[in-house]
């Protein structure tokens, strides 16, 4: 008998570690195996559409919503991965801002049940297969994917990017990512790759040379996005942005209000010039109406509503 979409959701709940029983080891893992199993299984979306990887503790959301309105302004059919969901499990998996339909996750839970039953992955592995599976077959010009937990062990650390983003670095999940900053930042770089450009949006003295000591070991060029771009709030919702001094943007206006932004707008401005130059036809006016209308295009939803 065919699942119902509540009864869909309740299967794949069903695959969530069980941490409040079990403690930190229910979601310990020591590779990527099982997602990387399910990605074969559904013919490797993960190869099929460009992306980008963002990870950090704090301004990562903030930051992927940004990119994605930035991209959908310039034209582009954008896939969004995020989590945690605040209302519906669709939040997670959407598409020039609209979520993925219920019947898309009833369908695939149905087509994949087997191999779920055979590969056993965890919820988030699962959810990760969805995704990657739905914005292949939509044929997404770009995805944006938000690291769920940490980097070097996340389901999503299957993809290959044209660009990664490391957003700014705080204690966060000690029980399974460390317990000093360098330790965190060290599985935060985790989504580091030969050759793939890596941002890093905020210069923080503790954890930097762990990013150099990265970069190197895997071939991978590093950036520091504050050496290039400055974001400077002139008043609630809008910011200067400037580029090695020169004004890029004056006084436009961000949708996301918080003073924070003025840390992740270099990164955001910093993975928008590496799109650029792999051929992303992406111009300041695009810049600045993705900005200006990132909760609208995005349907962005935050913790306070």
């Amino acid at each position: 008998m065919a699942r119902t979409y509540t009864e869909t959701l309740e299967y794949l709940y069903e695959r969530l570690p069980m941490f409040q029983r079990q403690g930190a080891v229910a979601m310990a893992k020591q590779d990527l195996a099982k997602t990387e199993a399910l990605m074969a299984r559904l013919g490797n979306p993960e190869r099929k559409f460009r992306s980008v990887h963002v990870a950090g503790t704090n301004g990562k959301g903030s930051s992927s919503h940004m990119l994605a309105a930035i991209a959908q302004s310039a034209g582009y059919k954008v896939g969004l991965y995020t989590s945690p969901h605040l209302r519906e499990f669709t939040e997670r998996i959407r598409i020039n801002g609209a979520e993925i339909p219920a019947e898309a996750v009833v369908e695939f839970v149905a087509r994949m049940e087997a191999d779920m039953e055979d590969i056993k992955p965890s919820f988030f592995e699962a959810t990760v297969g969805m995704a990657f599976d739905y914005f292949a077959r939509e044929q997404v010009d770009l995805a944006i994917i938000e690291v769920g937990l940490g980097g070097r062990l996340d389901s999503t650390n299957v993809i290959t990017p044209e660009v990664a983003l490391i957003t700014n670095i705080s204690l966060d999940h000690q029980s399974f990512l460390g317990d000093t900053l360098p330790e965190i930042a060290g599985e935060k770089a985790g989504i580091m790759k030969p050759g793939v450009p890596t941002i890093v949006s905020e210069y923080q003295e503790e954890v930097i040379h762990v990013f150099g000591e990265k970069s190197f070991a895997v071939g991978c060029p590093l950036m520091v996005a504050v050496a290039q771009w400055h974001a400077e709030r002139t008043a609630p919702g809008l910011f200067t942005i400037s580029r090695h001094g020169e004004v890029y943007l004056e006084e436009t206006e961000v949708g996301l209000l918080g003073l924070y932004q003025r840390h992740n707008l270099p990164g955001v401005m910093a993975v928008v010039e590496q799109l650029q130059a792999q051929g992303f036809n992406i111009g300041r006016e695009h810049v600045a109406e993705g900005l200006k209308r990132v909760v609208e295009l995005t349907g962005l939803k935050g913790r306070w509503q």
